[in-house]
């Protein structure tokens, strides 16, 4: 039995082997397994995307060869921002394009909410990690981290919207602390260890 990962990112994969390595099982990308499917993410929820794509990796390995018994995980991350109320056509890539870059994106939030006080600026980082056992059993987990929009870009060791979201309990933006002090505190890594918890209660009983 191994891992299969729907994703290529790089960074994605180093935080997923140190987690989840102590399984002692192999972890691959949907790629090196064989599985190269563009996969729609058509859901409402990060949960129901990230069970989008779980599945749809695991029918192309089991169209590949039936007797496959990888489990699938999948997972689907994005930015909560409670003054607009999910509006999502103001960052999300659905509405403003697939290559819209973040410089625009962490902008156009930033426009959004300016005068707006600091108790409103409230937001979240959050990942739903979907996995899809072999034998058809199917478990999510949430992770989020909660902080603030920046009233400004700054930082540079992030990617994505980490630029303005700001860290009351750090004083700094998520691009502005170190890998380390981020995968401590961050929606992939809480979303990840839940989901080891699951894959030792599943597979060891």
């Amino acid at each position: 039995m191994r891992i299969v990962f729907a994703t290529g990112n790089k960074g994605k994969l180093k935080e997923i082997h140190k987690i989840l390595g102590d399984l002692g099982m192999e972890i691959l990308s949907m790629a090196d397994a064989g599985v190269t499917d563009d996969i729609e993410e058509n859901g409402s929820t990060f949960s129901e995307n990230s069970m989008i794509k779980a599945r749809s990796v695991a029918r192309s390995l089991k169209a590949l060869n039936p007797q496959d018994d990888s489990i699938v995980l999948a997972d689907d991350s994005g930015l909560e921002v409670d003054y607009l109320n999910g509006e999502p056509g103001i960052y999300s890539a659905r509405y403003m394009g697939k290559d819209t870059s973040y410089d625009i994106k962490n902008q156009a939030i930033i426009d959004k909410l300016d005068g707006v006080a600091e108790q409103q600026r409230t937001a979240r980082f959050v990942c739903a990690i979907s996995a899809v056992f072999p034998d058809g059993r199917e478990f999510g987990t949430l992770g989020k981290m909660e902080g603030h929009i920046a009233h400004e870009i700054a930082g540079c060791n992030g990617f994505g919207y980490d630029p303005i979201f700001f860290l009351p309990e750090y004083g700094k933006t998520s691009a502005e602390i170190t890998e380390d002090e981020k995968n401590a505190i961050s929606h992939r890594g809480k979303a990840l260890r839940e989901m080891e918890k699951v894959l030792r209660r599943e597979i060891q009983g």
